[in-house]
Order: structure tokens, then C-alpha cells, then sequence
């Protein structure tokens, strides 16, 4: 099959080199230029596809999400429009009224950085929905969350028990308030009952139609325990997987799983394993991200490491011996101090020279000394760079403004020479690209405050969700650019980003979603 596209703006994101048209065969792109050198290959069977005007571009690669996450999150109860906390007792009793065969009441998405109280629920709101059922919040960081009385009881959870290591229950006066941080609310997920692979498939499906409507066409699963592996190795076997998805493997609570599964470490049916996820920290607005100078107006309080070095190290040096690559979540400039130093051990340790590309998730706080500590790893920053607009304003208040400015340091990576990629880890926001560049070019508060520091241009913007994705994936020849010899996976906008006003850009939409030359979506 041979497609020729053009009367259209197409970005190669090559050397910032645009063209008039491509020809794609089976799949592949076979020639890029000017309309009259590529309407050469022509034939009585090729489909000529008019772009109408319209900007193409390589389609947008997930750098850190969690679609089997966001697939559970389209099933329960979304709070992120929760303006206070009658709000969200009004929308899980509607939801319980109108599902009243439930076990377990479950919302995500709540902020109580922007809910009226400011403050986070109690076990004895989340009773007023239910007190013979678990009922439970994840907050929009996805690394807190509230529980009621039923659920503490079922998770042995007394105003007695300790906070465990890289954990924290909530208590005032001595006394469980239903709150808990990090491993504490990890293992409440255990309360949730189990869907049927056909029901997790179909949920599944929705999630993955809602990245092609972004115009992605590569997804990541940042955290693949046992549950996640099994549906998406079955979504391969049944062939339903119509992108690609590259899975990490906890490797403290699956360790074991990546080297079982070795043939999936290239793609079987459009999934492959990518190697391993590590957690470091929190998350910075929810003050659990460990930082090295305290949280502006709390005292000492620096948030906490899950970890304590040795174990980091034995982590680290886990993949690096196993040859696959590593990603870790560090929000904090103190996590990320204990990474970079683990990698700066191990290599003095083994005089290794290449660590297979390993990522540092988020990175948001991240100084300029550790940006170039990373080029010489070889490690690659991801950055959620959104922050700068959903939670621009919290980080004024938590860290103050010299520290806030820098989030997400962009335009400090690009003085270092470091390439840098960016993620919305879904599903904490929507997968939504042209947002994220938009959030990058202009990094604007809700409140409309210019965190202008770190501004980058538009282009660089688009090069660290296209190309500098593919890099991070070890798939730099087949994707992010649109140049011969590489897969035909692209995406149709309404307008082209380099020449709209840079305060338009998230008003662009995607018109259509290529995959290997085939329509997965067409708006």
C-alpha cells in the first residue's frame, strides 16, 4: 500500500526542515520532499491524501504515563472539578446511589491545594457516603489519597500503628484522620475489587482511543506489577493494541518479572517491557518530595526518601547488571542527589560507560550542578513541565519564589547540552501534548504569574515530546522525526505550532492520527 500526503505544512522535526509532501509505503516513509519530486512515485494504487492546508507532524510519544492507571481512572469517580468538600461528597453519592451493587467507592483527582477548606478530607466526610463499605480518594498527585473508617479497619490501620518507612498516616491528636502518603495509600489499592479481563480490556481500549485523540501513538505503563502485566500481555495476544506501549517493571515489588519475560524485551504484538521503574520521593505539592532546604514556612521539614542508599544502590546496580534500562521518580533535588550519587558510585565501582540511557522521572526541582552531573551519566530528564500551570501557584507557596521559578528547569538543560523529554503521567493530567508545549513556552500560573526563567522556544518544546521521546526509548530509527526509512506514524493539527501566537498553541487540535501510515483517528 502506498499513501502520498500533501498540499500541507509538514514539520520533519529534523533540523527544523519542512517539506510539501512524503510517500509512505507499507507503512514507511520512502521519500520526503517537494510535491513534483514525490508525486514521481505515483501509481495507478496510491491514495493521495489532500492535507488541505493543514500541519503535519511526527505523531507525540508518551515519555511517562500510566495508561493501565488511566483506564481504571475512566471507571471510577473523577473529582478534579471538586471545589470543596461538598462537592466531593455530592459526587461519590451519586455515584453509589446510581451503582449501589459496589464494594468499594473509589474517586481520584481531588486537590486540596484548590479546594475551598485547603485542606485535605477526613475518614469521617468520606463516611458520610458509606460506613459498611471502603471508601477511598486518591489524590491528583496519585501519591496521596483519604480512606474511610471501613477501610482503615480493613487495612489494620489504628491510632496505635506506626508511620512504616516511606509512609505517613495521617493523625491529629493522636488520632487516624484517614489521610495517608506514599506506601501507606499504595496499599489501600488493595481494597479495590478486581474487574474481569474483559471489563479491564474494554477500559483499556477507552483509555488508548483517548491518547489517539492527542495524537500519540507510543504509550508508557511507568509501573508494571503483576495485575498490569496480565492485561496488557493479554491486550497483545488478542491483538487489540492498535499503538505501541512500553511497560517498566517495579523492581521492588516485581523484581523478578522482566527477566521471566525476556522475549518481551522487543515488541510482541505492539508491547514490549523497557525495563525497570524505581520510586524515590513524592510529589512536591503534596510536600512528600524530599528536597535538601525545608518546605518555605514548615520548620525543618524537608519531605522524606522511600529509600535509604544502599537499598538505591542495589536497585541501580540490579538493571545495570541485567543491561536495561532504569527509570526513576525523583521530584526533589535531595532524591535526585541520591540517585545521581548512586549512578557517580557504581560507575567509579564497576568503571562502567554507558548506563543504558536511564531517566529521571519528573526532575522537577533539579539544580543546575545535577543537570550536569546528568549529561556526564548519560541520564535523561523527563520533565512534567505542566506543573508550571496546574500547580505554578502551590509551588510559589511551598518552596518560594527563587525555587518555584526554576521547576521543570527546560531552558537550564538546554544550556547544559542535555536533551530532555516531557510527560503528563496520566492519568495526574490528560495526555495532552499541545498543552504541555504550550505550558513550556509560556509557563504561566493559573493565577497568571510568568515563570518566565525557564522559558524555551517553541521547537525545542516539540523536539521533547517527538524525537528526543524516541531517544529516550532506544528507538530513535524508527521514530520522531519524519525522514526515510522511518514508520509512518503521524499526526494532521488544525494549525501549525511554529506560526500560531504562542498563547494559542493549546487551542490547536488534532485533526488525525496516523500509525504506521494507517488511520487509527480522525477527529
Amino acid at each position: 500500500m502506498k499513501q502520498i500526503f500533501y498540499h500541507g505544512t509538514i514539520l520533519t522535526m529534523k533540523n527544523q526542515q519542512e517539506v510539501d509532501a512524503i510517500c509512505v509505503e507499507n507503512g514507511v516513509i520512502v521519500k520526503v520532499g517537494k510535491e513534483k519530486d514525490v508525486f514521481t512515485l505515483q501509481d495507478e494504487k496510491t491514495e493521495l491524501i489532500d492535507l488541505k492546508g493543514k500541519c503535519m507532524m511526527p505523531s507525540f510519544l508518551d515519555a511517562h504515563s500510566h495508561i493501565t492507571s488511566y483506564a481504571q481512572a475512566l471507571g471510577i469517580v473523577n473529582l478534579s472539578g471538586a471545589k470543596n468538600f461538598s462537592d466531593i461528597v455530592s459526587l461519590l453519592t451519586t455515584y453509589y446511589q446510581e451503582n449501589p451493587n459496589e464494594e468499594v467507592v473509589v474517586g481520584y483527582a481531588y486537590d486540596h491545594n484548590f479546594l475551598e477548606e485547603k485542606k485535605h478530607p477526613t475518614k469521617e466526610l468520606l463516611d458520610q457516603i458509606a460506613t459498611d463499605i471502603p471508601v477511598m480518594i486518591s489524590h491528583a498527585s496519585g501519591h496521596m489519597g483519604v480512606v474511610n473508617s471501613k477501610a482503615l479497619s480493613l487495612l489494620n490501620i489504628t491510632d496505635e500503628v506506626e508511620n512504616p518507612e516511606g509512609g505517613l498516616i495521617g493523625k491529629e491528636n493522636g488520632k487516624v484522620t484517614g489521610y495517608l502518603e506514599e506506601q501507606c495509600f499504595m496499599q489501600s489499592q488493595r481494597l479495590i475489587k478486581e474487574k474481569t479481563i474483559d471489563q479491564k480490556l474494554m477500559l483499556l481500549q477507552k483509555a488508548i482511543e483517548r491518547y489517539l485523540q492527542y495524537g500519540i501513538t507510543t504509550i508508557q505503563e511507568g509501573i508494571v506489577k503483576e495485575p498490569e502485566w496480565k492485561l496488557l500481555k493479554e491486550a497483545a495476544e488478542r491483538n487489540l493494541l492498535p499503538i505501541d506501549i512500553v511497560g517498566y517493571v517495579d523492581i521492588k515489588q516485581a523484581p523478578d518479572l522482566f527477566l521471566q519475560h525476556s522475549a518481551y524485551r522487543t515488541y510482541q504484538n505492539r508491547f514490549r517491557l523497557g525495563g525497570y521503574k524505581l520510586f524515590l520521593d513524592g510529589s512536591p505539592q503534596g510536600k512528600t518530595a524530599w528536597l535538601t532546604e525545608p518546605y518555605l514556612n514548615s520548620g525543618t521539614y524537608c519531605g522524606y526518601p522511600i529509600y535509604q542508599n544502599e537499598e538505591v544502590y542495589h536497585f541501580v546496580k540490579k538493571a545495570y547488571e541485567e543491561q536495561c534500562q532504569l527509570l526513576t521518580h525523583c521530584n526533589g533535588d535531595a532524591a535526585a542527589d541520591q540517585l545521581l550519587a548512586t549512578y557517580e558510585r557504581l560507575e567509579r565501582e564497576t568503571k562502567a560507560k554507558e548506563f543504558y540511557r536511564p531517566v529521571m522521572i519528573h526532575a522537577q526541582t533539579v539544580r543546575m550542578d545535577q543537570l550536569e552531573r546528568m549529561k556526564k551519566i548519560g541520564m535523561i530528564p523527563s520533565f512534567f513541565v505542566a506543573h508550571t500551570y496546574y500547580w505554578g501557584d502551590v509551588h510559589l507557596h511551598n518552596l518560594g519564589s527563587e525555587r518555584a521559578r526554576k521547576i521543570s528547569p527546560s531552558q537550564s538543560a538546554i544550556q547544559c547540552g542535555l536533551p530532555f523529554t516531557f510527560h503528563q503521567d496520566t492519568p495526574v493530567i490528560e495526555p495532552n501534548m499541545l498543552e504541555t508545549v504550550w505550558c513550556a513556552v509560556n509557563r504561566m500560573t493559573k493565577n497568571g504569574i510568568d515563570l518566565k526563567e525557564e522559558k524555551i522556544s517553541v521547537y525545542q518544546a516539540l523536539e521533547a515530546v517527538t524525537k528526543h521521546v524516541a531517544y529516550q526509548y532506544f528507538e530513535e530509527d524508527q521514530k520522531g522525526t519524519i525522514e526515510l526509512g522511518k514508520i509512518a506514524d503521524l499526526v494532521v493539527l488544525s494549525a501549525n505550532p511554529l506560526e500560531v501566537a504562542k498563547e494559542k498553541i493549546k487551542d490547536i487540535v488534532v485533526e488525525r492520527t496516523y500509525k504506521e501510515g494507517r488511520l487509527v483517528y480522525q477527529r
